[in-house]
């Protein structure tokens, strides 16, 4: 945050456009005038991959954009490294224009402002795992003493001490993620960039890859950026969220917010089938403290799901609830009032 309390934008997205095809500049113009996807790859045999992007991530939070398969997330993950170059558009880093680096400078960014972590690990198999987790040190020209210690802290950090000396395949799937996190995270990057990192796993072990990241997150606050195609994921780890469909954003904000009021049919069907009681937090549905906390309330956090919080009346709906951060009474709730946020709610109206 800056000197006012205010998040600060560590990479923002401004009318981000991508078309695939042998001309695609003259292309923006006619998505621009509202050519849909479908009519611009009938008519012209150009593939809209991004429609008019502008997202903000800020520093230290955990951006996540999701949508199904063909939505645009990976596309748009690789433009903010310019791993794909956009058609028309802005990626601001720390005010500097992404877009307009050169080699050079665009080579000493992916090595030290932004990682990325893949969904197939990415791993080289002639590699140990020290050696995988320190490459990025050991392209900086950083001593063998530096890269070893470094590799071991977030190997060890990540539950993988005593594999530094084997290899990828000596490993199961969960590990070697572990090993493309710690590598990312030796890069000292302030930047991290996570596609579809957690999705090849099994779901206890993605489960558990989700807890150490978060755990992980409120230690070191990196700016994060994660991929998926689960919205369960996406709610769990997201400080923002971002909602694709057909290369444009649908819905962004926070998730809590994304969940009690959807904006279009689209939120509202994706929504559906959430577990409302577990993704939601007292203090979504909290009324702001107006005067006294009424008597014999129930003191709950401001982060605890309504899952937990129901579990503590053992079936008494006439409990009330007083809600707290740091110890101090920040709002209040009822059962009533729980009732209502189970739900889900209709797209509001355009």
């Amino acid at each position: 945050m800056n000197a006012a309390g205010e998040k600060r934008v560590k990479v923002a997205v401004k009318g981000l456009y991508k078309i695939f095809g042998d001309n695609p500049e003259p292309m923006v113009d006619k998505v621009k005038a509202g050519m849909s996807k479908t009519d611009l790859l009938a008519q012209h045999g150009h593939v809209l991959g991004l429609n008019d992007i502008n997202v903000d991530m800020h520093d230290g939070e955990i951006t996540v954009i999701m949508g199904l398969s063909g939505s645009g997330k990976s596309t748009l993950i690789r433009h903010l490294n310019r791993l794909i170059e956009p058609t028309a558009g802005e990626v601001i880093l720390d005010g500097q224009d992404v877009l307009k680096l050169g080699e050079q400078d665009l080579l000493e960014m992916r090595r030290k402002r932004m990682s990325m972590v893949f969904q197939k690990f990415a791993l080289f198999p002639h590699r140990t795992v020290a050696e995988n987790a320190a490459l990025a040190l050991e392209v900086s020209g950083r001593p063998m003493q530096d890269q070893k210690a470094e590799a071991n802290k977030w190997l060890s950090r990540l539950g993988l001490e005593g594999f530094e000396d084997s290899y990828p395949h000596q490993l199961s799937g969960g590990m070697q993620q572990r090993v493309g996190i710690a590598r990312a995270l030796c890069a000292e990057s302030e930047v991290m960039l996570l596609d579809e990192a957690f999705s090849a796993l099994d779901p206890i072990i993605r489960s558990q890859m989700q807890d150490l990241l978060l755990e992980l997150q409120r230690e070191i606050h990196k700016t994060v950026v994660f991929i998926t195609h689960d919205l369960d994921e996406a709610l769990k780890l997201a400080d923002h969220l971002v909602v694709l469909k057909d290369g444009y954003v649908v819905q962004q904000g926070e998730p809590q917010d994304i969940l009690l009021n959807p904006a279009d049919p689209y939120i509202e069907d994706f929504v559906a089938d959430i577990n409302r009681a577990r993704v939601l937090r007292t203090r979504s549905v909290m009324k702001p403290l107006d005067g006294e906390v009424p008597a014999g309330a129930i003191a709950v956090n401001y982060d605890q799901n309504l899952e937990d919080t129901i579990a503590m009346v053992d079936g008494d709906t006439s409990k009330h609830f007083v809600v707290t951060q740091d110890d101090q009474p920040v709002g209040v709730l009822d059962m009533h009032d729980i009732m209502i946020a189970m739900v889900p709610r209709k797209a509001a109206a355009s």
